[in-house]
């Protein structure tokens, strides 16, 4: 330093120095710890591009080689996870192969043959008679019949045996009988007023009471359906002869 220089420069001209030395060299611990993070930052970042070196190199294809690197890690990542999810199902939880349609068995009526009760319903606004419903299948629908599930069943395995299906009532079960038929009839139950109780007072129904009436205008009834129930097949075989019927029924059976 020159003393015939301006204050703060030296004879090299070199820019001005402010430096400060502590009397505690206990002051220079921060200065120090910041030190030693950013060398241990240093070292990663050195750790991390050696490790790294040999895909940036020409013949790896350079950057390009982290590409296929990256999608190898999420094959195995995808891999784990489906592998840790089977091995965590629970057989509640695993999906069933068969449905609730597919394993039911198919229900067969046994009651005896007897023809339909003489007498008329409202069909379509018009009287028809009871005995005219030949080769179809008849739904006896009572009064607060909690039995839409099964109306809906029903419809749906008339329109694949390509049968004729009915949604009857009497009574009380008029002021519903519409309803019942737009919201689980699927389009293919015709509503049948039975305003007389020809059906009613005849067969009863204390629950969803179903009549398989043949062409020969005799019918079977099924009674306290099944959930799962199955009746395609006998749906199937309305338009022939019924089984084990001789005669034709008269009309005082």
């Amino acid at each position: 330093m020159s003393f015939a220089s301006e204050p703060g420069r030296d004879d090299g001209n070199l820019p001005p120095v402010n430096i400060v030395i502590p009397d505690d060299a206990r002051e220079l611990d921060r200065d120090v710890l910041a030190y030693r993070r950013e060398m241990r930052a240093k070292r990663r970042r050195q750790r991390f591009l050696r490790f790294f070196r040999p895909f940036r190199a020409p013949e790896f294809g350079g950057h390009a080689a982290v590409i296929p690197l990256i999608a190898i890690c999420l094959a195995i990542c995808l891999v784990g996870g489906a592998l840790l999810s089977v091995a965590t199902m629970s057989p509640a939880s695993a999906p069933t192969l068969n449905g609730a349609q597919g394993t039911a068995q198919a229900v067969v009526p046994t009651g005896e043959l007897a023809a339909l009760p003489a007498g008329s319903v409202q069909l379509a606004g018009r009287a028809v008679p009871v005995r005219s419903l030949t080769s179809s299948v008849i739904a006896l629908v009572p009064a607060n019949c909690d039995c839409g599930l099964g109306l809906q069943r029903l419809a749906g395995q008339a329109i694949e045996a390509r049968a004729r299906l009915y949604f009857a009532a009497g009574g009380q079960g008029l002021a519903q009988l519409a309803g019942l038929t737009v919201r689980y009839g699927r389009g293919t139950a015709v509503a049948v007023a039975d305003s007389d109780g020809v059906l009613t007072a005849r067969y009863r129904p204390t629950g969803l009471t179903i009549l398989f009436v043949f062409k020969d205008a005799s019918a079977r009834v099924l009674r306290n359906l099944p959930a799962d129930f199955q009746l395609t097949p006998v749906m199937r075989e309305l338009g022939q002869a019924p089984a084990g019927a001789g005669a034709a029924p008269s009309a005082a059976s």
